[in-house]
C-alpha cells in the first residue's frame, strides 16, 4: 500500500477496461486482497464508490464499480488509483508497520545521534532497507532485529544500534 495524499492509500491501479459493461481489470497493490470483495468501499480521483461484483484472472482483479456502466464510462479511468481511507487499513499484529507508516520516520541511534528521516524502502529478498537522508548524505539501513531496535510511531521515531560499519560506509557525497 502506498499513501498517496494525506488520508488516502493506493490498493490497486485501474489497468483497463474489461468487457463492455464497465468491469475494470486491476493490479492489486495490497497484501489484503479481500480489499476488492463485493460491497467493500473504494475511492477513485477521491470520489466514493462501492465495489458491485469482483472475481480474479491471472492475478488480476476484474471489478465492477456502481458508478461504472459502460466501457466509455471505464475508459477514462485507467491509470487511475483505487485508494481507501487511511482510517479503513487492517490492524497488523505488534511489531509490524505498513509502509506508510515507517516513511518519515525521523531515526536515532541508540547513543542518542540524530540521522536524518527515512525518505524510501527498498526491498530486497532477505530483507527492506530503510533509506534515510540527510543534506550531505545516504544511509541504508537494514530492517532486522540486530539494526532497528524499536519503532514509536506515536513519536514519529526509530531508535537503531548501528552495526560496525554502517554509519560510514553507506555515506553518499560527504
Amino acid at each position: 500500500m502506498k499513501p498517496t495524499e494525506l488520508g488516502f492509500i493506493t490498493v490497486g491501479r485501474i489497468l483497463a477496461p474489461w468487457g463492455i459493461e464497465g468491469k475494470l481489470k486491476v493490479e492489486v497493490e495490497t497484501d489484503f486482497p479481500q480489499r476488492f470483495a463485493p460491497s467493500s468501499l473504494v475511492y477513485v480521483k477521491h470520489l466514493p464508490m462501492t465495489i458491485k461484483s469482483s472475481q480474479w484472472h491471472k492475478g488480476k482483479a476484474v471489478i465492477k464499480l456502481n458508478t461504472i456502466d459502460s466501457i466509455e464510462a471505464a475508459r477514462p479511468l485507467q491509470g487511475q488509483a483505487i485508494e481507501i481511507r487511511r482510517d479503513q487499513v487492517y490492524p497488523l499484529p505488534d511489531g509490524q508497520y505498513y509502509r506508510f507508516q515507517i516513511i518519515g520516520l525521523k531515526v536515532k541511534t541508540t547513543a542518542g545521534e540524530s540521522l536524518g528521516t527515512i525518505s524510501e524502502i527498498l526491498s530486497t529478498e532477505s530483507n527492506d532497507n530503510y533509506i534515510v537522508r540527510q543534506i550531505n548524505r545516504e544511509i541504508l539501513i537494514p530492517a532486522i532485529d540486530d539494526v532497528v531496535k524499536s519503532i514509536d510511531l506515536d513519536k514519529g521515531e526509530m531508535l537503531i544500534e548501528p552495526i560496525d560499519g554502517l554509519l560510514t560506509l553507506n555515506q553518499k557525497g560527504g
